[in-house]
């Protein structure tokens, strides 16, 4: 079965730690790419059951940030 084509671009922007916590992720677990690392983030987080419900109330894009545990 072919794999779709990736037709559409997401630009999103981290700061220096974010960005660290992105990549010391993907080395440890041998992704390919910072990509990869990052769709396989998003897979686990859409696909998992026990994560709580995010605060959204009264919050701003800046609000939400990548934090290790």
């Amino acid at each position: 079965m072919a794999t779709p084509k990736r037709t559409e671009k997401l630009q999103i922007m981290l700061d220096d730690e974010e960005l660290k916590l992105i990549d010391d992720w993907r080395f440890e677990h041998r992704m390919p790419t910072r990509a990869a690392a990052i769709r396989e983030l998003i897979r686990r987080g859409l696909v998992s059951e026990d994560v709580a419900e995010p605060d959204t109330e009264g919050k701003s894009t800046t609000d939400f940030r990548v934090e290790s545990e």
